[in-house]
């Protein structure tokens, strides 16, 4: 998947890439509206992802002009205008969708892949959740929270749980560290830190000998054996 980022804040850009690019989509960054109207002059993208607030050109006109040339890409808008005016004034303008920020990393994978699908004309009834993520002895419900390796409880914080559900809803697939990051702290912490290894240092002691499942893959991140 083909994906241009309209992000003036570096910090933001650098996570929302990594975090992409970890799924082995293809990010393309402007830091302006300017640059995006250029960039979509030359490149077809599969979807925009575009900060509302832009140096110059705004997200709302870069949003406008490309709807006023026939451009049907499908373009999703971040801002930390959540309000429901500001919603519904980015929508009507024509984006496609609205995420406000802060936002979960995950549910903005899902909404660019479900604009992805949309436009390439392929729709997929949405998957429910299983109630009980598992691997080997581990059970994590997923509406009480609760996790047990075999009869043991075992007493998680709120990050481990996000940590260990991650690994379970993507079973043997490789997970970066940036995409752990993203998804547990969103864009609050510096992806140069090792936050993440330190967690699932300790998730792993927590899980006693269950915890051999997360396996360091060297150089790429975690992965769950399942």
């Amino acid at each position: 998947m083909n994906i241009l980022l309209v992000e003036d804040d570096a910090r933001v850009a650098d996570f929302i890439s990594r975090g992409m690019r970890s799924e082995n989509w293809q990010i393309s960054i402007a830091k302006d509206g300017g640059t995006a109207m250029a960039m979509l002059d030359m490149v077809r993208f599969d979807v925009v992802v575009l900060d509302r607030m832009l140096p110059g050109i705004s997200g709302l006109e870069v949003c406008r002009r490309v709807r006023a040339r026939q451009d049907a890409t499908p373009i999703l808008m971040l801002s930390a205008l959540g309000e429901v005016e500001d919603r519904v004034s980015g929508l009507q303008i024509g984006a496609d969708d609205y995420l406000a920020k802060p936002f979960d990393f995950n549910e903005l994978l899902v909404r660019v892949q479900a604009l992805a699908r949309r436009n390439a004309g392929a729709f997929e009834a949405p998957r429910a959740e299983p109630a009980v993520l598992a691997a080997g002895p581990i059970r994590f419900n997923t509406v009480s929270l609760e996790v047990h390796c075999g009869a043991r409880l075992v007493r998680l914080t709120p990050i481990e749980r996000e940590i260990l559900k991650l690994f379970l809803q993507n079973p043997g697939r490789v997970l970066s560290r940036e995409r752990i990051l993203n998804n547990a702290w969103s864009v609050n912490k510096d992806p140069q830190t090792n936050i993440v290894d330190v967690y699932v240092r300790r998730l792993r002691q927590k899980l006693g000998t269950a915890g051999d499942l997360i396996e360091t893959v060297r150089g790429a991140g975690y992965r769950c054996a399942g």
